[in-house]
């Protein structure tokens, strides 16, 4: 009789929940009037000054998107598409100053582009199908060129319906150097989860998401696809060990090309993080767990102990038990001990303030913006992801003039993370120990509310959106449109940013 009355209850929940979603939904709103400003009255952004190399140093890279079965751990493999064979792509490091070229070739049979996430560069060079370029079809090429102004940890994804190709591998770091303490080693990693035994469109699971919601985490959708996390494409006993002398130093340089929440445990009073989205921070050492977000990046510090160590992730996450990292001595002992359990609070991209701020002072804006993040249904499609109740391309835009200070306040209402990011600019947000922090992306969790500022300093048409790239394919975009600049490109089902 219990198990009756509960499950009746959970039953009436989700009919509530399932009518919740439905008033939200487009079907149930009045159509927005947001588009890509496409007005041919303006400047088309391939008009807008191109970058040259001048005196600068060239550093040049070949890129090909192509298809490989890729090994994740032991006989365990994937049907990866990579650019250049591996997952990740080809690293990219090249100095502060240089000019970098890259000319990417498709032998996939599908569209591809290549995003340069983080990077503040020319509009046209974007990598966004349908708004900053046409996706570059099976057979051709496109050659991408930018300044590497900004020294830092970036990464590079496909754009070009990112939420499937992303997940495929379509990603590889982008170091540019030039700053930072001098260490003894400098790696990166890049954090992933992949669906190897399940089939990844679980999601679509509306009553089982729902039911997961209830705990609050925002990860409901999310823990429901994937069943493997991986560092630098390999899991478990196949993540490559770093190997450091004691007492010896490392830049770890860590990016979330997933879409869920991570967490890693270093050995106590081994890590202190150095920078955020490529702004150095103000930080202290202390705690000893690691939070990134999807589509985030952060640099720490590491400092080697005794004997054989470990980086993992938090323990409380399934199938979270293969994502680790051995830490261990040249020729010592080749079995690592586990990572400390911890209660201390996991040091996240808002914890501290950046060394350089945007504004010394909150600053006068010229464009105010209120940005809610919700959840809806569109009869026939499935849940969408909605910007003040509408979905892209009808989102409401950001309209600004070159050199508007621009507010944008962020309100997460619904019940799942969304690490919000923007493209071609910096933002600044209050940061957890007081002052300012400058960022691209700012994870919003349900019931959360930020308040950012930019300066509109960078003309052409830029994407604000969700790095959960699920919801972003769903509707969680919306465009920085600047006046006097349009897209020459047109968005349709092929070109979905």
């Amino acid at each position: 009789m219990k198990r009756y009355i509960t499950g009746s209850i959970m039953i009436l929940l989700l009919l509530g929940i399932g009518g919740w979603v439905f008033v939200q939904s487009p079907f149930m709103q009045e159509s927005g009037d947001g588009e890509i400003n496409t007005d041919e009255n303006g400047r088309s952004i391939l008009d807008l000054p191109a970058v040259e190399a001048g005196e600068r140093p060239v550093k040049e890279f070949d890129l090909t998107a192509e298809e490989t079965s890729w090994t994740i751990e032991g006989e365990e493999s994937v049907d990866a598409w990579t650019y250049n064979g591996t997952v990740p792509g080809e690293p990219i490091r090249v100095e502060k100053g240089d000019f970098v070229r890259v000319e990417l070739t498709n032998e996939l049979d599908v569209p591809v582009t290549i995003h340069w996430h983080g990077v503040v560069l020319q509009n046209r060079m974007d990598g966004v199908p349908g708004v900053t370029q046409d996706a570059v079809e099976p057979g051709e090429s496109f050659t991408y060129e930018f300044v590497a102004d900004n020294p830092g940890t970036y990464w590079y994804h496909s754009h070009q319906h990112s939420s499937l190709q992303v997940d495929k591998g379509l990603y590889g770091p982008l170091v540019v150097e030039g700053d930072g303490p001098s260490v003894d080693e400098d790696k990166t990693f890049i954090l992933d989860e992949w669906a190897v035994n399940q089939d990844r469109e679980d999601w679509t699971n509306m009553a089982g998401m729902m039911m997961g919601s209830m705990n609050g985490d925002g990860e409901a959708d999310t823990k429901q696809m994937y069943d493997t996390f991986t560092v630098n494409g390999k899991a478990g006993s196949a993540i490559d060990p770093l190997e450091m002398e004691e007492g010896e130093t490392a830049r770890l340089r860590f990016v979330n090309a997933g879409y869920q929440l991570h967490r890693l445990v270093f050995p106590e009073g081994s890590m202190e993080m150095l920078a955020v989205d490529a702004e150095k921070v103000e930080s202290s050492s202390g705690r000893n767990v690691l939070q990134i977000a999807p589509g985030e990046r952060i640099d720490v510090l590491f400092t080697k102990g005794e004997g054989a160590e470990q980086i993992a992730h938090t323990t409380d996450v399934e199938h979270a038990a293969d994502m680790k990292i051995p830490v261990l001595s040249p020729g010592g002992e080749q079995t690592a001990s586990s990572a400390p359990e911890t209660d201390t609070e996991a040091v996240k991209g808002t914890s501290y303030e950046s060394e350089e701020l945007l504004f010394e002072d909150i600053p006068k804006a010229d464009v105010s913006y209120d940005m809610d993040l919700s959840m809806g249904m569109n009869m026939g499609e499935g849940m969408t992801w909605q910007i003040n109740e509408e979905i892209f391309p009808d989102t409401p835009p950001i309209q600004v003039e070159e050199g508007d200070i621009v507010k944008v306040e962020i309100t997460n209402e619904g019940r799942l993370n969304h690490p919000m990011h923007l493209h071609g600019h910096r933002f600044q947000v209050q940061s957890e120990s007081g002052g300012g922090v400058v960022k691209d992306l700012i994870n919003v969790k349900p019931g959360e509310s930020y308040t950012i500022y930019f300066e509109a300093n960078n003309q052409g048409e830029w994407l604000f959106h969700c790095h959960d790239n699920n919801h972003a394919d769903r509707g969680m975009v919306t465009i920085v449109d600047y006046e006097g600049v349009y897209s020459p490109f047109e968005l349709n089902d092929v070109n979905n940013p």
